[in-house]
């Protein structure tokens, strides 16, 4: 039963891996039926990455991984998978994004990062994973909320200036 499912997941990929890099369908066909099915596909797949960023399966995270699926993709609301990994409290799916190199000062459609939802979840060991890429300097720029500026609001300051001090303390010991 493994192997059926590991063959089914490994041709999903494949028939996946053709469209990962495509921005709009509509662009390269003038057929609206073709496009319309491959945005449907597209779609699936998508939904297939997040559902499993949410529940934590990391045998399907890995798989989409390996074969270049984008680990950055979108869904309606701006979520991208690291935050739902976050949000849910994965943090080998955490572990696993953030190698193939997802953005962890991306923000949703109202916001908010990764290390917001990881605090507002109270998933600290994620949030402090999160931390050691400091997002602020551009929120501030763009006139977004700060971390320290969420936390607030959610009441979780102190524990965001111990996972800071515990990552400075980290930093200087691997500097002695």
């Amino acid at each position: 039963m493994k192997a059926v499912q590991h063959l089914t997941l490994a041709s999903l990929l494949a028939f996946s891996s053709a469209f990962a890099n495509v921005a709009i369908a509509e662009d390269i066909s003038p057929a609206k039926p073709a496009a319309s099915d491959q945005m449907t596909s597209q779609q699936e797949l998508i939904d297939i990455f997040f559902a499993a960023a949410k529940t934590g399966n990391q045998e399907v995270i890995n798989e989409f991984l390996k074969h270049g699926f984008p680990v950055d993709v979108r869904n309606a609301s701006g979520f991208t998978p690291l935050m739902m990994a976050t949000y849910y409290g994965h943090q080998n799916i955490v572990t696993s994004l953030l190698a193939h190199g997802a953005d962890r000062c991306a923000r949703d459609s109202k916001g908010n990062t990764a290390l917001m939802g990881a605090l507002f979840k109270m998933e600290f060991s994620i949030a402090k994973q999160l931390r050691k890429v400091d997002c602020d300097a551009n929120a501030q720029k763009s006139g977004q909320k700060t971390a320290a500026e969420f936390a607030q609001v959610i009441g979780q300051e102190k524990q965001l200036r111990q996972i800071i001090a515990s990552l400075e303390k980290d930093s200087a010991k691997g500097m002695k």
